[in-house]
């Protein structure tokens, strides 16, 4: 694995008191979290103000509409409910991945809380954890200004609105974030941990295992390690056989439950999902283009280019393999997928490594100066989520 010394920084001492390490590193992280917190109670605040002026429910908006919906009745009820629609297409609950849904329904049979307000309830503590996480692997990789700066920038998103969704986003990139984080220290059972936790939250979950397997590669390649990796580096083995196993287990049973090796895959068709490479992607973008009034194609096209150029920094930046393996799957997921277009924002929230040229460019500021950047920028993510919760697409 790339040495983390040639970044300027190396794997935190482990003093044998888990409980006062956490102690301190929670410390470190206290100013990143409250201005992380910031941003998303200001989304909040401005959500409720055109709320009431457009007289509906924020809470309905953020836990009772779209993807929230099929979660919390797969919480209820469980798996086995599928619309069939007149054009033909077939929506199984069995697209959404099982921890988010089984989470809200340990915590509303322990709590007096309805499936739907337990995923808010996860997603409000998961946001938290998935702030800590950014802002540890900036700190480990760049410095502490870096750290909180990436944390901040993640709540700032265009569509950071769904970091406080009942959606699976804020869980996934928790567990993203801390997986990402234990490869590049080394920490080779928890890596494996988060990265099976987070295969079973999201299909995307494969790009933490790729980010597992990039460490465990570039730990072993190096002078034939590999050879004796059996007897030396068992602890890494075990990680990297453990990372796979959360996504490979659900789309075994999916296979399993439908009475077809392929049934997972299937299901997603049925939505009108798949990886076809980005040719859908592209055809969206060119109708888009060749149409009047050329504003969203030229906007899309825009977009797509910052997202490539921003990939093509972070391997400038030489940011070690997990990341770049793990910010490249989310990449290449999101953009090369076919069908729900108006989603790929959202599906594109856990590609936090994206972030870090930004972040790096920002903390070189004055404090001053990074600050007003954020907090108009948080200002303007606020109003345009408050807008995209109230259009009538889902996000």
């Amino acid at each position: 694995m790339t040495d983390l010394a040639q970044t300027g920084a190396a794997p935190p001492s482990d003093d044998g008191r888990p409980g006062r390490a956490a102690g301190r590193a929670l410390r470190r992280a206290a100013p990143a979290l409250l201005a992380y917190a910031g941003t998303r109670l200001l989304g909040l605040v401005v959500l409720a103000i055109w709320g009431a002026f457009a007289d509906k429910s924020p809470h309905q908006l953020l836990s009772a509409r779209w993807d929230s919906l099929w979660y919390t009745r797969i919480a209820e009820e469980g798996y086995g409910y599928t619309i069939y629609l007149p054009d033909g297409a077939v929506h199984s609950n069995l697209a959404f991945f099982p921890l988010l849904p089984g989470l809200e329904r340990v915590i509303s049979a322990m709590a007096p809380l309805g499936a739907a307000d337990a995923g808010l309830l996860v997603s409000s503590i998961t946001s938290l954890f998935a702030a800590w996480g950014i802002f540890a692997v900036g700190d480990l990789l760049y410095g502490w200004r870096v750290g909180v700066t990436l944390a901040v920038l993640w709540g700032v998103l265009p569509v950071g609105i769904v970091q406080s969704m009942a959606y699976s986003e804020s869980l996934f990139t928790a567990l993203a974030a801390w997986g990402v984080y234990a490869a590049l220290t080394r920490r080779w059972l928890w890596a494996g941990l988060c990265a099976a936790l987070a295969g079973l939250t999201r299909p995307v979950g494969a790009a933490v295992v790729a980010a597992v397997w990039a460490a465990a590669g570039a730990e072993l390649l190096p002078g034939g390690r590999w050879r004796h990796a059996w007897r030396t580096d068992r602890s890494l083995l075990a990680g990297a056989v453990l990372a796979p196993l959360g996504w490979l287990g659900y789309v075994v049973w999916v296979s399993v439950h439908t009475g077809s090796p392929t049934g997972y895959f299937e299901v997603q068709n049925g939505w009108g999902n798949g990886f076809d490479g980005g040719v859908a992607f592209a055809g969206f973008i060119g109708g888009r283009l060749i149409e009047p009034p050329f504003v969203a194609g030229l906007g899309l096209l825009l977009g797509t280019g910052a997202l490539v150029w921003l990939a093509v920094r972070c391997v400038g930046q030489r940011q070690p393999p997990p990341l770049l393996a793990y910010g490249g799957a989310v990449l290449v997921l999101a953009v090369a997928a076919k069908g729900y277009f108006g989603s790929k924002p959202r599906l594109l929230i856990p590609a936090f490594p994206l972030l870090l040229p930004i972040a790096v460019a920002l903390a070189r500021l004055r404090p001053v100066r990074t600050a007003l950047v954020l907090g108009s920028v948080g200002l303007a993510s606020a109003v345009y989520g408050a807008f995209w919760l109230h259009g009538t697409g889902p996000p």
